[in-house]
């Protein structure tokens, strides 16, 4: 079983939000840190007790995988760096609120990248490589516990487009301080069970 986190909150209470990709290293809020600490008591409580964590650099995911795993009985393992889970680089709107960004590519291009993935003109994703590297993860020898996946909302929409996944949610985005879950179901096909969840 995958669990698929989206870091928590960067973003105070009214501020307004903004595009931040990987060249903008934010840290969580105070809300940022409470929901990660919620979904590791959420985790905990299902018995979700991981033997894999696999973690983005950036420190916004470094943290939420840090309070996560402080909520798991024993010796939780030790968060795994992977540049493949890093955020995208949004490019000439990095930094730039939703409006200006809305202004530039047109409400169709962040439709499309909600639903499809397919990357506004600018933005740097390497689409290809990000399938190619969930496929490597989710082809592995099935393990006894779970993994947890902390990312960030540009990175974690591709782990829906691997090949053999059943039921893909129509939006691909998760919200901060949410999960999806994805499992093998009957005859070793990939199952998402939930996507967009929160506790």
């Amino acid at each position: 079983m995958f669990v698929i986190v989206r870091h928590g909150n960067t973003f105070a209470a009214g501020e307004a939000p903004r595009r931040i990709g990987a060249r903008t290293d934010l840290p969580l809020t105070e809300a940022g840190q409470a929901q990660a600490e919620a979904l590791g008591r959420l985790f905990a409580a299902r018995g979700w007790h991981f033997g894999r964590a696999l973690v983005s650099p950036l420190q916004r995911t470094r943290l939420t995988a840090r309070l996560i795993l402080a909520a798991q009985p024993g010796s939780p393992p030790e968060p795994e760096l992977c540049d493949w889970l890093r955020e995208i680089d949004h490019g000439p709107d990095e930094d730039k609120d939703e409006a200006t960004v809305l202004a530039r590519i047109g409400a169709d291009a962040l439709q499309a990248w909600d639903s499809a993935a397919l990357a506004p003109p600018g933005w740097t994703v390497d689409a290809p490589a990000r399938r190619a590297a969930w496929r490597r993860l989710f082809a592995a020898p099935p393990a006894e516990r779970p993994t947890l996946v902390v990312t960030s909302n540009g990175a974690a929409r591709f782990a829906l487009q691997a090949e053999g996944l059943d039921a893909v949610p129509l939006q691909l985005k998760l919200p901060t301080g949410g999960y999806g879950v994805v499992r093998r179901g009957e005859h070793g096909r990939l199952v998402v069970e939930g996507w967009g969840l929160r506790p």
